[in-house]
């Protein structure tokens, strides 16, 4: 791995597993940072999360930790648990999602971290927070995207079951706002030479995810609805189905609504009370759907696309994973990559989503094997080959079965 990226000199160590925490280390090392990830004797859960796999290796697996060097260490040995203190001695951030109490049991618990290596960025991502009457809890994103209100939104309308979102919201926001906060206690630390620990949650990650219907709860004190694909406040601002699929419009203001019936050639809507302002658009919206749905049904996506393009009006097709994968701005801003892994080869993924003039991040190279780097780590912390040795005969350390695997990387 060549590292490149803003953060180029940021150690990181991640105790992290399957996906919120891992997400976190995966935006760190897109953006330069020597991102270490320390997985039990067996592995990542998410190793285990079959199908789909590429050549054995677990795709999930694949996605969350490209760029990161491995280490597999079994923290029931206390080598295997001095190995870990000496990693965290001079590193600038640990990541751990594990449930309370558990760094504490190993002896590598914040307030023992700080004393050894005060510049040290403690960043814990739980169900719930550390804090709090639900501390303890465990939590997964379903529990999560629930009790944060998000459930109670999604779907195709009123008396509906509830409807989780397709993408596990909570869980990638959680990385990404943990990531966020890495940064900011890293800019402190690089002025004042203090850590300090970051703590966020699930819960709160899925929280943020609420600020419209929020501030219509706030505003009316009623619990919003879910809309479809509709928009709380803004209308029409949605998906419409057209002569061979669906496709998105964004007529969210005054100018843009007339915009649209000028291509629609809805000459009959542009003097109907009922559609006059956003208001009342909102307010008459199941009116206006089948209204407009009548015009869009008359031609292809495609062709409402090139109209719309060249009148100026925000519109999309709603496209499939694999479409978004081919979509020629997708590919020009190198969202979708590949890697080259030992055992799976070309592997594809995606890109970092924030781009540097100065300092350009990018996919550093594929996710480990387990335990691939375990001796370029020990050695890099100036143990000999022969304590390396002896940890790896103990089981303290694990390396991959096939080590011409591992150079092969």
């Amino acid at each position: 791995m060549t590292a490149q990226g803003p953060l180029v000199g940021m150690k990181v160590i991640e105790l992290a597993h399957i996906m919120a925490g891992p997400v976190c280390g995966m935006m760190l090392a897109d953006m330069g940072a020597d991102v270490i990830k320390v997985e039990k004797p067996d592995g990542d859960d998410s190793r285990r999360f079959l199908p789909p796999d590429i050549n054995g290796e677990s795709a999930a697996y694949m996605m969350m930790n490209r760029g990161k060097r491995g280490i597999s260490l079994n923290l029931k040995d206390p080598a295997a648990v001095e190995v870990l203190h000496a990693l965290l001695r001079d590193a600038d951030v640990v990541i751990e999602n594990y449930r309370m109490g558990t760094m504490e049991k190993l002896g590598l618990g914040y307030e023992k971290l700080r004393a050894e290596n005060p510049k040290l960025i403690y960043c814990e991502i739980s169900g719930f927070g550390r804090t709090g009457p639900y501390a303890h809890r465990g939590g997964f994103d379903l529990i999560a995207q629930g009790m944060s209100g998000l459930m109670s939104i999604t779907g195709e309308g009123p008396g509906r079951p509830p409807v989780k979102p397709g993408a596990p919201i909570s869980d990638i926001t959680s990385g990404i706002v943990a990531a966020m906060g890495v940064n900011a206690a890293y800019a402190h630390a690089l002025q004042t030479g203090q850590g300090q620990k970051v703590d966020t949650s699930l819960f709160e990650a899925a929280i943020t995810q609420t600020y419209w219907q929020s501030a219509i709860a706030f505003a009316t004190g009623r619990a919003p609805e879910p809309e479809g694909s509709a928009h709380p406040i803004n209308a029409p601002y949605q998906a419409f189905h057209t002569a061979d699929g669906w496709i998105n419009i964004g007529a969210a203001n005054q100018k843009n609504w007339l915009r649209l019936l000028d291509i629609l050639e809805a000459e009959e809507l542009r003097e109907d009370p009922r559609f006059a302002t956003n208001r009342d658009r909102r307010v008459n919206l199941a009116e206006l759907v089948p209204l407009l749905e009548a015009h869009f049904e008359t031609r292809t996506t495609e062709d409402w696309l090139t109209r719309m393009e060249a009148a100026g009006l925000p519109a999309g097709p709603v496209l499939t994973i694999p479409e978004m994968h081919a979509d020629p701005q997708a590919r020009a801003r190198e969202m979708i990559v590949e890697t080259d892994h030992p055992v799976a080869g070309r592997v594809q993924a995606l890109g970092l989503p924030v781009k540097f003039s100065e300092t350009p991040g990018g996919v550093q190279g594929a996710a480990p094997l387990l335990g691939q780097h375990s001796r370029a780590v020990l050695a890099d912390l100036d143990y000999t080959e022969e304590r390396i040795a002896q940890l790896i005969r103990s089981g303290a350390v694990i390396t991959p079965e096939d080590p011409d695997a591992a150079l092969a990387s």
